[in-house]
């Protein structure tokens, strides 16, 4: 009797710790469980929030689109009259950001003028020697990136150079098609590129990315899309005649024809304007009729409207004090519907020396387009470009730049994780 009462407590302990040891091993299993629940709860929230982020910015994109749209005479609007900071698309939001080139501190909201920089397909050496940061090498680089030939500029660089690097490639000798095509040519770095500014969250100092662009060009038409006069073609007298007569009288117009050589070769419009002694209302009138090219676009033009000073700096001849005078003038004044309001402003020498290198007209336009989820649990972020020339905008360019980071203020997307309006939220630049 003893020992079958000693061996049924054996028997009952064992089975206690078995049951203990189930019990804690599901309740072990059970954890796990809950906890791989929760993390793929937390992923799939996290990949529906991406998902809405994209979504965001396709629809940030028909915005943009549409704004283009509706300020398609009158480009100036297009950041005045258009909201560009925190619009709401679903729950989310989006935001439209432009460098602020006065400070490296903070960011604007709006769209970016891409005919407001330097071409780097089409400017001149003394150009790009003029933008901040340009070195002479680099600047020599480039020309010999785009152009055709093999000859090399004095501190540039062909083929010779780009084969014997370690991982080597051929010197392009055709037009830049991104502005970032520029780190693959001799002298070229972030650093230069960017300056301190990698992340391009505009807190640091910046390198000459914003001064530059590959897409600025116009079509070679008047504002109302007419054929213009060509100059340079003696043929074109008659016409050119029948335009004068809009704007003066014929006596007048018989003694501007006098001024213009009878195979006449103008570098620009402002040229044109100084030879046949025009008065600047008359050419005021008849500036935008007027080309002194066959061609059916023209790249790279400077537009003097809405160009930032150091870019207008980079104009041939144009020193501090120019530039002042033209941004003065251009602040004070509102229609400056052609190019002819440079000539109140500039000597002859200096008009004529940027005239075949500006422009009133923008047709491409950039975005640095922010986008968040409603719930605060995911970003993305696109650089865009659209083209106007068509009519309709169409996006150029498109390339993400979520990788650099949240630009704006934190305090934003805690706002939205704790399931806060976006209005308690600090916007503006982390």
């Amino acid at each position: 009797m003893h020992r079958q009462f000693v061996g049924s407590h054996r028997a009952d302990g064992t089975i206690l710790i078995v049951t203990i040891w189930v019990v804690l091993v599901l309740a072990g299993l059970a954890l796990v469980f809950a906890r791989s629940m929760r993390v793929a709860a937390i992923v799939s929230a996290n990949q529906v929030a991406s998902l809405e982020a994209e979504w965001i910015a396709s629809g940030a994109c028909q915005y943009i689109i549409a704004q283009l749209v509706a300020n398609a005479t009158d480009s100036d609007a297009l950041n005045e009259n258009a909201p560009w900071e925190a619009l709401q698309v679903g729950q989310g939001y989006f935001w439209v950001l432009r460098p602020t080139l006065k400070s490296n501190q903070e960011f604007e909201f709006g769209l970016t003028d891409e005919a407001g920089k330097i071409n780097l397909n089409s400017a001149s050496l003394e150009m790009l020697l003029k933008l901040p940061g340009m070195s002479s090498e680099l600047a020599a680089s480039v020309i010999d990136w785009r152009d055709e030939d093999g000859d090399v500029t004095t501190g540039g660089a062909e083929d010779e150079y780009y084969l014997l690097l370690p991982e080597p490639y051929n010197c392009k000798n055709a037009p830049f098609e991104t502005v970032d095509e520029i780190l693959l040519v001799k002298g070229a770095s972030e650093e230069l590129l960017y300056g301190e500014d990698t992340n391009r969250d505009g807190r640091l100092t910046g390198g000459f990315y914003d001064y530059i662009t590959v897409y600025s060009v116009e079509a070679n038409t008047d504002s109302e899309g007419n054929e213009r006069i060509n100059l340079s073609d003696a043929n074109a007298r008659a016409t050119l005649q029948s335009a004068l007569q809009e704007v003066a009288k014929e006596e007048r117009v018989f003694e501007i024809l006098n001024n213009i050589p009878i195979s006449p070769s103008y570098a620009s419009v402002m040229d044109f304007y100084f030879g046949a002694r025009l008065t600047i209302e008359e050419f005021e009138q008849i500036a935008d009729q007027l080309t002194v090219s066959d061609d059916e676009t023209l790249p790279g033009l400077v537009n003097v409207n809405t160009a930032p000073k150091e870019v207008l700096l980079c104009l041939p001849e144009l020193e501090e004090a120019d530039v002042e005078a033209l941004v003065s003038y251009r602040q004070s004044n509102n229609s400056l519907d052609s190019v002819a309001w440079v000539a109140k402003v500039l000597d002859r020498e200096k008009a004529t020396a940027i005239g075949p290198h500006i422009t009133v007209r923008s047709s491409q336009y950039s975005a640095d387009i922010i986008c968040l989820s409603g719930n605060g649990r995911a970003y993305k972020r696109y650089k865009a470009v659209f083209d106007t020339q068509a009519g309709q905008p169409a996006v150029v360019y498109w390339k993400s730049l979520t990788r650099f980071g949240w630009p704006l203020e934190e305090d934003i997307v805690a706002t939205l994780r704790k399931g806060r309006p976006i209005t308690e939220a600090r916007v503006g630049m982390r």
